[in-house]
């Protein structure tokens, strides 16, 4: 009679192990998907759900990785290049595309713009355009975008002078669209914050179109949280910051343990800060 019951006990226990391995699973950045992989294209992965007949796309760059019933485990090198922004600093994490394909799948932020000029008439072309890069990544990086798509760029090398004319140095003009591979989980906030709604700043970063680069300072300034919003997988949060009477929603960027970081833009000039729980 226990011989019985064992191999029951057994059979019972190994029921869930052999269901998943019959299935393939993708991983992605806020959640993991069983499904019945159908295609693994260029840019995509196509699949469907279980007792279904529809095929859904999902692209590459929202997969960390995909797990085959066959035991093989798939990673994409266009999710492995994307890495995680925290704030400024990481600005040079960033990465640059020209190519539409390599942005597909990913979460628009938003529009960002730079602009470089030599500080001499006979400044080297390439460093103007180095400038006018590092700009733009410190915009994306604070809005916590790990991907910078280029859609136009206009470079103008030095121009001598002629008569009635003066000359010019050499410029470079940038603007493009922001995205991320990962927003922050709102629900994992929520939780975070825990009905709490008075905060502390403890730095604040802040960058013009004119400005050559990002000025940071320690700033302990009073922060009220209202109401989280969540649309289309962008969170904003809807409070007040002393000093800033003008703006009451704020993008959340990202968020640890211990702090989290907000992002404002007032004309031309973008704002970042990070805020103690």
């Amino acid at each position: 009679m226990k011989f019985y019951l064992t191999l029951s006990l057994i059979f019972l226990l190994n029921i869930p192990f052999t269901g998943f391995a019959q299935m393939d699973t993708l991983f992605l950045y806020n959640k993991k998907i069983p499904c019945s992989v159908k295609e693994i294209t260029s840019d995509a992965v196509k699949f469907i759900y279980p007792q279904e007949d529809i095929i859904h796309t999902i692209y590459k760059n929202n997969i960390r990785q995909l797990y085959l019933k066959s035991g093989r485990v798939i990673l994409f090198q266009e999710t492995a290049a994307l890495k995680n922004i925290l704030d400024v600093e990481d600005n040079d994490k960033i990465s640059i595309s020209v190519v539409d394909a390599e942005v597909k799948g990913l979460f628009k932020l938003g529009e960002v713009s730079s602009k470089a000029k030599g500080t001499t008439l006979f400044a080297n072309q390439d460093r103007v355009n180095e400038r006018a890069y590092r700009k733009l990544k410190i915009e994306a990086a604070m809005m916590g975008a790990s991907t910078i798509f280029i859609n136009h760029q206009k470079s103008e090398g030095y121009r001598p002078g002629i008569i009635f004319l003066t000359g010019s140095s050499a410029e470079t003009s940038l603007t493009g669209i922001a995205y991320s591979h990962e927003l922050p989980d709102p629900a994992a906030f929520t939780r975070k914050v825990n009905n709490k709604t008075a905060f502390n700043t403890t730095a604040a970063y802040k960058i013009w179109s004119g400005g050559s680069d990002a000025k940071k300072r320690s700033v302990s300034r009073g922060f009220s949280l209202s109401k989280i919003i969540t649309e289309q997988g962008i969170t904003t949060l809807e409070g007040t910051l002393t000093g800033v009477p003008d703006y009451k929603r704020f993008r959340l960027v990202n968020f640890d343990e211990t702090s989290f970081t907000i992002f404002y833009k007032d004309k031309n000039t973008a704002y970042q800060y990070r805020i103690n729980f």
